[in-house]
């Protein structure tokens, strides 16, 4: 889920970074790509992997 989050910031940094639109510091494309690898990293160290709802009988 984390990764996908992250292709999602990769795609937005890179039209920022083509169309060269002036944005505020906080949403200019290096501020992306790191929050992106942040997010891969978070991704790589398991956190977010197995978030699924446990399918068992409740007593």
């Amino acid at each position: 889920m984390l990764a996908i989050a992250a292709a999602v910031l990769f795609g937005i940094a890179f039209l920022v970074n083509a169309t060269e639109t002036s944005t505020d510091p906080v949403f200019s494309p290096t501020s992306l790509m790191l929050v992106g690898l942040t997010l891969l990293a978070l991704q790589m160290a398991g956190l977010g992997t197995n978030w699924a709802p446990r399918r068992g009988r409740r007593r």
